[in-house]
């Protein structure tokens, strides 16, 4: 029955080689469930039931992918986009955490109607490329920044903006030194090819933390998963036709695009999937399985979802099929009603994950052109404005307005595609308002 409905003879697989797949891309990305609802809460949200939503949107999105694209790709709500919509959207623009689900629940409509006529692959297309490997690497960047102020390791400071914290002072910072302690077990484990050397390393650093205080048990050790109730269709209606609601929802569509799309091609690739013309099979329904995961995510209460490039683990392993995705979202119910040992991970134990992420996101700067000016220049300006402006969203901005300008003056107009100056257009808007 499974041979016959993920045609894994055909593809030259097994039931067994699948479920290692699935089993180790579940190990590789299975940090989101302490990352996602650390960094959500920084919002506001109820830490509990992000961790339960991210579960349930992961498993929804997944099964997706498994049973109607039937491709060996996980998804759950993606690194960067939480960023954006907790730091940016929330602490930086001063909207609500429901303002920031609004948006999420919008791009999901949005992009359900443009895979279902695509037009998600066309406006993919349409985008310069060394603007979407620049985004990638300012959100790694990004991430990693985050993670380094989220263990104490870099700190505020009124003479230089930012400096080193003091590691050193274990009474007082006893955070910084596990997460340092951390980030040399995990990187050590990346070196070594260690199968979910990220969640390992989350673990190590959990326990580590135990006689520094760091990490704290909870009082109790209840398996019930939390209730989303305190996040479930929290929407916020009465901005939706603002400014700040489209270049917000655009921002949002715009980073997921180039997230998914480069994932899906980059690990089919590393499959040999793609077929004679470079494309990736049944990318219509694997896009649909971004967009209907995000649907339900901002419905349940958490940010964008997206295919995890953790699913190259996978696919290093031999899963060709949905048998491998259908895999990992098995083993995300199972995690469901592990809450307590999820949730009582510190923010110094991720911090490892965030930063070691971050690195990984910096892979596509070999594939920036950088001996044209109008290009490297945006490119420059999208990388470095994320991490100095802790936003995402002015990366961007930076980036596109730089571009658009610099084509326009040079010469070089018919380097502009209309979607490319559409989002200028709305980019300057933002800024001069």
């Amino acid at each position: 029955m499974l041979d016959k409905f993920f045609k894994l003879s055909e593809n030259k697989t097994t039931v067994r080689t699948e479920v290692i797949a699935g089993i180790t891309t579940f190990m590789t990305m299975a940090y989101i469930l302490a990352v996602n609802p650390d960094i959500l809460s920084a919002a506001g949200m109820d830490k509990g039931a992000v961790f339960t939503a991210t579960i349930l949107s992961s498993i929804i999105a997944t099964l997706v992918m498994a049973l109607y694209a039937k491709l060996p790709f996980a998804l759950a709500p993606g690194m960067g986009l939480n960023a954006f919509f907790a730091f940016t959207v929330v602490l930086g623009m001063g909207h609500s955490w429901q303002f920031a689900l609004t948006a999420v629940f919008l791009e999901g409509l949005i992009f359900i109607a443009l895979t279902a006529f695509n037009i998600r692959e066309m406006i993919v297309n349409s985008i310069p490329n060394n603007m979407k490997h620049a985004i990638s690497v300012g959100i790694g960047l990004f991430i990693a920044f985050i993670g380094l102020k989220n263990a104490g390791i870099i700190v505020s400071n009124e003479s230089t903006f930012v400096a080193l914290g003091d590691v050193k002072n274990v009474a007082e910072n006893p955070g910084a030194l596990v997460a340092l302690l951390g980030l040399i077990i995990s990187g050590a484990l990346l070196a070594l090819r260690v199968k979910g050397a990220l969640l390992i390393g989350i673990i190590a650093t959990a326990v580590i933390g135990i006689p520094f205080a760091v990490t704290k048990f909870p009082e109790t050790f209840d398996l019930t998963p939390p209730s989303i109730a305190p996040i479930f269709m929290q929407f916020e209606w009465s901005q939706m036709f603002t400014m700040d609601m489209l270049v917000i929802v655009f921002t949002f569509l715009f980073v997921d695009m180039f997230d998914t799309v480069g994932t899906l091609i980059g690990v089919s690739s590393k499959a040999n999937m793609l077929d004679k013309e470079g494309r990736v099979p049944r990318v219509k329904q694997a896009l649909m399985a971004d967009a209907i995961g995000t649907t339900a995510g901002a419905i349940l209460g958490t940010s964008t979802v997206t295919t995890y490039v953790e699913s190259a683990a996978g696919v290093s392993e031999g899963g060709r099929t949905g048998l491998t995705s259908l895999t990992v979202a098995g083993l995300f119910l199972v995690a469901l009603f592990l809450s307590p040992v999820f949730l009582m991970i510190p923010g110094a134990a991720t911090a490892p994950a965030l930063i070691l992420v971050g690195a990984m996101m910096m892979s596509p700067i070999k594939n920036i052109e950088f001996d044209d000016y109008t290009e490297s220049i945006p490119v420059f300006l999208t990388i470095i404005m994320m991490p100095l402006t802790y936003s995402i969203s002015e990366g961007i901005l930076f980036g596109v307005l730089s571009f658009v300008i610099l084509k326009l003056l040079s010469g070089k107009i018919k380097d502009i595609s209309i979607v490319t100056a559409i989002l200028a257009v709305l980019f300057l808007l933002k800024f001069l308002m």
